[in-house]
């Protein structure tokens, strides 16, 4: 069995894999530990990690896995990958960008792809057909909106993301205005993307992942695949890739 790790701005995801590339178990951890770890060690036989972290994630934690776990790897710049990283600086590009793009290759190879991450921000990264991650934005996510809005004014209250949002244009007081701004703004945004890139690709598949991917799948109106664990599907990959080298 496999352990895939990542350590992303608001949480640990955590699944543990088969061979096959079934998941047996995952969970999310706010600041795991050593006891964690052991309890989870204690209940599965883990052969192989990966860790990837948009964090610093602990020395004497990592330490401690290396000497439990015969196989881990820490994803870094460095790391062979099943796909071309044609991304002119590497070493700043957040791997869990690059491992979500892989998830979706494995899915469909050699297919133009847009892995749309809708977390703490929102990224739009491309897939080649020649399986290349040629780049991609980076936006702020929904909460990162709906902060700035109060944070930057003296009078607009702190809202978030929620099911009370109609789904209209336009706003009927300050609190839908504000709602409806945030995330109108998002789907515009995301629907432009896709109409540019579906021009110069027709066959363009689109991935939607990330913490907000649901609620903003009922608002999209182009055909897309929703997969909350492709960054995982993706880690597990480029872990087995490495153990094939």
């Amino acid at each position: 069995m496999q352990l895939v790790i990542d350590y992303g701005n608001t949480c640990v995801k955590l699944a543990v894999f088969a061979s096959s590339g079934d998941i047996l178990y995952q969970c999310k951890w706010d600041e795991p530990t050593q006891h964690d770890y052991q309890a989870l060690l204690q209940t599965y036989r883990i052969d192989a990690a990966i860790v990837c972290s948009v964090v610093e994630v602990s020395a004497p934690l990592l330490q401690f896995l290396k000497q439990q776990i015969a196989y881990v790897l820490v994803l870094d710049h460095q790391t062979p990958l099943p796909i071309i990283n044609a991304y002119k600086t590497p070493n700043t590009l957040g791997y869990d960008r690059l491992a979500a793009a892989v998830g979706a290759n494995a899915m469909h190879p050699n297919t133009p792809l847009l892995v749309i991450d809708a977390g703490t921000a929102i990224t739009y990264d491309f897939v080649s057909p020649n399986n290349e991650f040629v780049g991609g934005n980076i936006a702020p996510g929904a909460a990162m909106r709906f902060n700035a809005l109060h944070h930057f004014t003296q009078k607009l209250p702190q809202l978030s993301l929620s099911a009370d949002v109609p789904q209209q244009t336009l706003g009927f007081n300050t609190q839908t205005a504000i709602q409806l701004g945030v995330v109108n703004g998002i789907v515009y945004e995301i629907e432009g993307y896709i109409k540019e890139l579906r021009e110069k690709y027709p066959q363009l598949l689109i991935f939607l992942t990330g913490g907000d991917a649901f609620f903003f799948e009922r608002r999209i109106k182009s055909s897309i695949f929703v997969s909350p664990n492709l960054l995982l599907f993706g880690l597990h990959r480029i872990l087995m890739y490495n153990q094939c080298l």
